[in-house]
């Protein structure tokens, strides 16, 4: 029962990385006036990473577990 539920993360999450992915592509070709997106997507993206990056040895550990976990 755990392997389902440990599966059914993993497909959620790419489902969620696909999405966003998706938004940042839509965002570069229309604009971030796209009617269909909820925001500007690519500047949240950057203040997350900027975020990470302020935060120094914190920031990189953060980036090397989302790595450990996207790539597993």
């Amino acid at each position: 029962m755990l392997d389902n539920v440990i599966g059914w993360v993993k497909k959620l999450t790419e489902v969620g990385v696909s999405i966003i992915a998706l938004a940042v592509v839509v965002q570069i070709i229309f604009g971030s006036q796209a009617a269909f997106l909820p925001g500007d997507v690519i500047a949240r993206l950057t203040d997350i990473i900027m975020g990470l990056g302020s935060a120094n040895l914190v920031g990189l550990i953060a980036v090397a577990l989302l790595y450990k976990i996207f790539t597993k």
